[in-house]
């Protein structure tokens, strides 16, 4: 029999809280049996949403939240006051080993901050990295760090590459990533400080395969497929693909409708159009996990609908069933 994967989602957290994150949450249990999911929130607004769906009882437990962490709220003050947040209830649902993982639209912020503080860094570990899974012409990326460390050092961004590497070929499946570092040219004495004094420390890694300097325009062609750098580079370059990526769509969708001849073409190609545009949506990806923590934290954009819900929470599976954890306290702790 399968080993049931627990994951605890803050159901009071996003924009389109709870309705989106409760169907997400179904949908989850209703596509794989190895699912059990906790819903924490505000009990009789959770129950209310539930009932327009069915689903096997057994597989969602609720957990009452009376609290809710809003975005504008500063994260440090918010997780230390707020102890009966739906946040701060996933976190510790995880320290305490109930859940092994947890998923959360709600603050960034308060996510990162509860992570550190609650669920705490595995040991050795520097500063954990916000990781999200993108979209590119051969396939996806994984970016690293994309928000969590703004003034990461070198040593930091080696440990990133390091885990990057470990969750790539673990849970995505490619063999022997290519590490790249995101920089303004290809060639080693290219970019600021930071890059400067990491170049040679990958290059020097051993453990990892290391490709050199990769420019912001070669991402989305995937030439590599673990991207390191900075959270401040890492958090421009997500925000500008998917911007590009939704302005890209909005023009298509206005040329197809442009004449009668558009509209006639525009149904013939419907069909491969749209498979297409599914495989660079990040939607289908699920959040992005916050790597070199005790357990698992997923963090999903503020504005999730229930897909990118579902599949964050399906990707817990991989998460568990190949020990990431383990294999990231071997990369860290036992070679650093």
């Amino acid at each position: 029999m399968a080993e049931i994967v627990n994951v605890a989602v803050d159901a009071m957290g996003g924009d389109n809280a709870p309705g989106e994150l409760v169907k997400g949450a179904v949908e989850a249990v209703n596509e794989d049996k190895r699912i059990r999911v906790f819903l924490t929130g505000r009990e009789p607004v959770i129950r209310e949403e539930l009932k327009k769906y069915t689903y096997d009882a057994s597989r969602i437990e609720l957990i009452h939240a009376e609290e809710v962490i809003e975005t504008a709220e500063p994260p440090v003050m918010a997780i230390r006051k707020k102890k009966d947040s739906s946040i701060v209830k996933c976190m510790n649902l995880v320290k305490d080993g109930e859940c092994d993982a947890l998923v959360s639209a709600g603050s960034t912020g308060a996510v990162l901050v509860g992570g550190q503080v609650i669920v705490g860094r595995i040991r050795g570990v520097e500063r954990p990295p916000l990781a999200p899974i993108i979209p590119n012409i051969k396939g996806v990326s994984l970016l690293l760090d994309c928000g969590a460390n703004v003034d990461a050092r070198p040593s930091q961004l080696v440990q990133f590459a390091k885990m990057g590497s470990v969750y790539m070929e673990s849970v995505i499946g490619v063999k022997n990533p290519r590490i790249g570092l995101v920089n303004i040219g290809v060639e080693e004495e290219k970019g600021n400080a930071l890059t400067k004094e990491t170049y040679p420390l990958l290059q020097n890694c051993p453990e990892i395969n290391f490709i050199g300097n990769v420019e912001a325009r070669d991402i989305a062609f995937g030439v590599a497929d673990v991207l390191v750098c900075e959270a401040f580079v890492g958090n421009v370059v997500l925000k500008m693909l998917e911007g590009v990526s939704a302005a890209l769509v909005d023009k298509i969708k206005e040329g197809m409708m442009d004449s009668a001849r558009s509209k006639i073409g525009g149904l013939l190609v419907k069909p491969a159009l749209k498979k297409t545009l599914k495989g660079f949506s990040t939607e289908e990806y699920g959040g992005a996990p916050l790597l070199g923590l005790n357990g698992l934290v997923v963090k999903t954009h503020g504005s999730s609908k229930a897909i990118e819900i579902k599949n964050s929470i399906l990707q817990c599976i991989a998460f568990k069933e190949q020990n990431i954890n383990e294999k990231i306290k071997e990369k860290i702790v036992l070679e650093d």
